[in-house]
């Protein structure tokens, strides 16, 4: 279960600041181009068994580029351990309903899973990550 966003302020994981607007907006530009690129390999090559991690990773790092773009847009970053955790929580405050905060959670740890312990995940599961981001982003 993700913590409230506001106990990440209270523990000092996420930092009130003047909100960076140009910082936000390349950000937004670079995940729009990211979300571009990966839906032009999905067309060329489809969704595998054998590139499902890559395609994972990837939908994880734009959803949190956009989620980053709009904390500094609103004056707030994460830093230290749990800064992850905190940007997932920030979706409580764009409106995000639990069921799909949780899932952005779940991709956190899936993906923590591929990059230091190795996992592997199917194209059915690859799949749903790339509808979450076309439906919710």
């Amino acid at each position: 279960m993700v913590r409230l966003f506001e106990e990440y302020l209270e523990d000092g994981i996420v930092k009130t600041k003047s909100p960076e607007f140009s910082r936000a907006t390349s950000l937004e530009k670079e995940a729009r181009k990211s979300i571009t690129i990966l839906q032009e390999f999905i067309e060329k090559i489809g969704i595998q068994d054998n590139n499902a991690n890559y395609i994972i990773k990837n939908v994880y790092d734009i959803i949190m580029e956009l989620i980053r773009a709009k904390m500094f847009r609103e004056g707030f970053s994460s830093v230290g351990k749990g800064a992850h955790e905190a940007e997932v929580a920030y979706l409580q405050k764009l409106g995000f309903k639990d069921i799909d905060v949780e899932f952005v959670n779940q991709l956190r740890f899936f993906r923590n899973g591929i990059l230091y312990y190795g996992k592997s995940f199917d194209k059915e599961y690859a799949k749903k990550v790339v509808e979450f981001l076309n439906e919710k982003f």
